[in-house]
């Protein structure tokens, strides 16, 4: 018998105010079995009170009221992890990277919830973003024949990702060195690949789930400004995704972004990213 593991991802802009603004409807029907969170900018008690009955992992920003990242699962999670292997005098992760290992009939699936620094072209926080990309790079071939890494990750990979991707070329987001690491995660496993900034690096091989699924089309978005009628005119970034091993983007069979009906409606400025994955009866 086949089951399904439906793992959704969203940056919440803040837990308690996501909670308050509609957030638990869309939980109660979405069948979700692993929901990973970003920018959760609160306490464990916070995560607590906001999701009753679910199991959760998580890891606070040393910074009060900043990032913050969690997993949370109907069933127990025995193993996790929070370190990204980076120095912590070099970078400080906390708040941004959580591992867990899920048990699937029979098999072990890794999850990760990531959130990138969002960075600023030429300045320090260009540099821990490119550190931190750095520190997911080296970790990525650790994580297992069955991972996938889910996440806010703050960078358009593409022109399909970007809507105006003209008039963010020179900034944060979509910055050519920004987007040779997304070249090198999916380029293909062992092969040299030239990045969109020139630079050569081996490929790891990862699937980018939400652009295989969706083929060459625009979006579909997952961030808007708030700035004007972004929602609205659907002038979108695509910068939250579902990383997975080629071994477990085999198995995926459905993947949607749950884009709110209209701007009032919605719960945070970051749609949820559904995916769902097939295991047993193979």
């Amino acid at each position: 018998m086949t089951r399904t593991l439906r793992i959704a991802s969203v940056n919440v802009n803040g837990i308690r105010a996501a909670a308050r603004k509609g957030m638990h409807p869309w939980l109660e029907t979405a069948g979700v079995d692993i929901l990973t969170l970003q920018e959760v900018r609160a306490q464990a008690s916070d995560l607590a009170a906001a999701l009753p009955g679910w199991h959760i992992v998580g890891d606070e920003a040393l910074a009060k009221g900043r990032a913050g990242v969690a997993i949370a699962a109907r069933e127990p999670l025995d193993i996790w992890r929070i370190d990204l292997g980076a120095d912590a005098e070099e970078l400080d992760t906390r708040g941004r990277w959580i591992e867990a290992d899920i048990a699937v009939d029979g098999e072990t699936v890794t999850v990760v919830s990531a959130y990138v620094f969002t960075g600023e072209a030429d300045t320090d926080k260009q540099v821990a973003k490119y550190a931190f990309l750095d520190a997911m790079e080296r970790r990525m071939p650790g994580l297992g024949e069955l991972a996938v890494i889910t996440g806010d990750l703050n960078v358009g990979h593409r022109e399909l990702d970007i809507r105006n991707w003209r008039g963010n070329v020179k900034k944060a987001g979509f910055l050519p060195r920004e987007r040779a690491y997304f070249d090198r995660f999916t380029g293909p496993a062992g092969e040299d690949v030239v990045g969109v900034d020139g630079t050569t690096g081996p490929g790891l091989g990862w699937v980018d789930v939400g652009r295989r699924w969706a083929g060459e089309v625009d979006g579909p978005y997952t961030w808007w400004s708030s700035r004007g009628k972004a929602f609205d005119t659907d002038t979108g970034w695509r910068i939250d995704y579902h990383l997975a091993t080629p071994r477990l983007a085999e198995r995926v069979i459905d993947y949607r972004v749950v884009r709110a009906p209209s701007w009032d409606t919605r719960w945070s400025d970051h749609a949820p990213v559904v995916a769902d994955y097939a295991f047993g009866g193979r």
